[in-house]
């Protein structure tokens, strides 16, 4: 392992014990690999994998999957439940888990680094593909599911919404929303997407919240001038705040867009006008800067 200027870089082969789960690839058997999957794809049908589908899945002697399973739970892959049967699950560590797979086999990812980030609803690493990236890996109700699911369309209002298929669904709509604004909107480009994953270029700097602007003027205009671009592009953030605004080298870039609206949605006008007042309310109790909302809010839709 090597560290030079906080970056603490592995290859994915002997990942560092701080992330979660993913750390273990290297000595996955191709059994346990062979487990996860089969968990994954009968997770579409059960809330808790019976022992009989995974043996029938993979193929493997009882004695085997529960070898297998056993060593999966120890690592925060799977879950157990015993009541009413005796039932696994697939748990973010083990989403992660396939979904980093994936992005090293299809070369998005060679090398896995620090925890850069972390909200409520995601984790943010630093790492390595063909230069330096960040990966994202969206974990939509972790903590709560009821809000997730009231205020995202995109989830189903009735049924069961696993919790990884939401946040698949999350990651795969801030991946689109990054590919339809990079590069005429400030946002980072976007690389590749697995499952819950997102890996996009790395943004070398702080969030506005955490920094000391020389010219706030000139920035609050460069995000403004951003977010009607985005607009012209037919999408609105739909929870813009200081706290997913980063500066690089003194240039705005925007962040966090699962949430994102389409501009012909019936709620968007409000939504926009709530972005708006969100950060010009950041810059008036920060630099003292104001501005008249409705008249911002009239020049980024002209």
């Amino acid at each position: 392992m090597h560290r030079a200027h906080d970056f603490i870089v592995c290859h994915i082969t002997t990942l560092v014990p701080m992330v979660v789960a993913p750390e273990r690839i290297r000595s996955l058997h191709k059994y346990e690999k062979a487990i996860l999957t089969a968990l994954e794809r009968s997770m579409k049908r059960y809330e808790w994998v019976p022992l009989e589908s995974l043996e029938q899945a993979t193929g493997l002697s009882e004695s085997e999957v529960n070898y297998r399973l056993s060593r999966l739970i120890q690592w925060g892959m799977v879950r157990f439940n015993p009541v009413p049967y005796d039932g696994y699950a697939l748990v973010f560590g083990g989403y992660d888990t396939l979904a980093l797979m994936t992005l090293v086999k299809k070369g998005a990812i060679s090398a896995l680094g620090a925890k850069i980030g972390e909200g409520k609803e995601s984790v943010v690493h630093e790492a390595l593909g063909l230069g330096p990236v960040a990966i994202k890996f969206h974990r939509v109700g972790q903590r709560s599911f009821n809000t997730p699911r009231l205020n995202r369309e995109y989830l189903p209002e009735t049924g069961s919404c696993p919790w990884l298929l939401a946040s698949r669904l999350s990651a795969e709509r801030e991946y689109l929303a990054l590919n339809a604004l990079h590069p005429k909107v400030s946002v980072p480009l976007p690389v590749a997407q697995n499952r819950n994953a997102v890996v996009m270029a790395k943004i070398e700097g702080p969030s506005l919240a955490r920094c000391k602007l020389s010219d706030p003027a000139a920035t609050l205009d460069a995000v403004l001038k951003n977010v009607r671009a985005a607009y012209q592009l037919g999408v609105i953030h739909a929870d813009l705040s200081e706290f997913n605004i980063l500066m690089e080298d003194d240039r705005p870039v925007i962040i966090d867009w699962p949430q994102w609206m389409e501009t012909t949605h019936p709620n968007a006008a409000a939504t926009l006008e709530r972005d708006i007042t969100n950060i010009l309310a950041f810059f008036v109790r920060k630099y003292k800067l104001a501005y008249d909302p409705g008249e911002t809010l009239r020049c980024v839709t002209a």
